[in-house]
């Protein structure tokens, strides 16, 4: 089972794949310093850095030497349709934006590559209104192309990930090899939600003290790491699990600092050890969170952990320059749930041997 990934970050689907019995063939992305991480941790074969609009995916597979690709896997770029789109009135949104050329090169290399499968992955605001060309486009190209689609919006606490991390997952499969792909079900409920009949085989979600617990000692630099910015003793007030709007009005706070919801929800967000964590951002920030409910910035190992890279996962570069890569991708362990399921459906000798007789029975009819 072969794959080609490409907007391929730091390595999270990658991994996943991976993880899940895939063999990555070709990587690519245009940051050389997430190149530099795929490399150095030897996820695939070949790391190429390049600026997608100049990659021949053709030349690619004659490159690789194989018949034919199985997998295409890869998240385009998200910010133009991200909720932060929403506020940033001076940007534009989903196809309008200047980066929605990624989009476009996503089928580009669909078409090039005509894999049996492919992965697409997007933020949760793919799928809202105001981005219904982009949506529009993905579906309108998968059917031109002869691909079944099938998505869905998944939370990642749900399937094992200390991160109730919302994200739209797209697997599209080639008519003619077979019907359209169905997602597993989460592994894992969310308390307040719990349903005895529904969630009685699953598990509680993560947690943070779970996740990153142990790795929750004193170290010198912490001092240091206080977060907050010029509110960092208005941080510690805040309860763990808890942000700004602690500090309103309609929380009956005695002494009010802000308006009810005039802030970025991750303003002085804290995180609480008894639930997952909230997204990670991929931008670092003073005031914006989740922080730790020490009051510091989380370290490196502790977002690898909430975003569920192995420990021995090294990411290349400065503390920024991790940060992003970390916070920009997919989790492995949710990825992996997806590629197991893909494998399943379409990979195992079952499958295999269903799939010839259909094609002999379509051969008799065609005859």
């Amino acid at each position: 089972m072969n794959v080609i990934s490409i907007f391929s970050g730091g390595g999270g689907i990658d991994l996943g794949f991976k993880k899940a019995g895939f063999d990555i063939l070709y990587s690519t992305d245009i940051e050389e310093i997430a190149c530099q991480t795929l490399k150095h941790n030897k996820t695939g074969k070949i790391v190429e850095c390049k600026d997608i609009r100049g990659i021949d995916f053709k030349d690619v597979i004659q490159r690789l030497g194989v018949e034919e690709i199985d997998c295409l896997v890869g998240g385009p770029p998200c910010p133009p349709y991200s909720k932060s789109r929403f506020y940033r009135k001076e940007k534009k949104r989903a196809l309008e934006d200047e980066n929605a050329f990624t989009l476009n090169e996503y089928f580009r290399a669909l078409e090039e590559i005509r894999p049996k499968i492919f992965f697409f992955e997007n933020v949760h605001g793919f799928i809202y209104k105001p981005h219904q060309a982009a949506f529009d486009l993905l579906k309108e190209r998968s059917k031109t192309l002869g691909y079944h689609i099938t998505w869905q919006v998944c939370n990642t606490a749900e399937y094992g990930v200390p991160q109730t991390r919302e994200r739209f997952i797209c697997i599209g499969v080639r008519k003619d090899f077979g019907e359209p792909f169905v997602f597993p079900e989460p592994t894992h409920y969310i308390p307040e939600k719990y349903d005895p009949v529904k969630d009685k085989n699953k598990k509680p979600w993560v947690t943070c003290g779970q996740a990153i617990g142990d790795l929750d000692y004193d170290l010198p630099e912490d001092e240091k790491m206080q977060a907050g910015s010029k509110h960092k003793d208005l941080l510690k007030e805040i309860p763990p699990g808890d942000n700004y709007l602690y500090f309103t009005a309609e929380r009956d706070h005695p002494n009010p600092k802000f308006k009810w919801r005039s802030r970025y929800w991750s303003f002085l967000l804290k995180l609480s050890p008894d639930r997952p964590s909230w997204t990670i951002q991929a931008s670092f920030s003073n005031n914006m969170g989740p922080f730790h409910w020490k009051n510091r910035f989380l370290r490196i190992s502790e977002i690898k952990r909430i975003q569920s890279f192995d420990d021995d996962y090294e990411f290349m570069g400065d503390f920024k320059e991790q940060w992003r890569q970390i916070g920009n991708a997919v989790p492995p362990l949710f990825v992996k749930v997806i590629a197991e399921a893909i494998k399943e459906q379409y990979f195992t000798e079952k499958k295999k041997k269903s799939s010839k007789e259909d094609r002999f029975k379509q051969l008799e009819f065609d005859i």
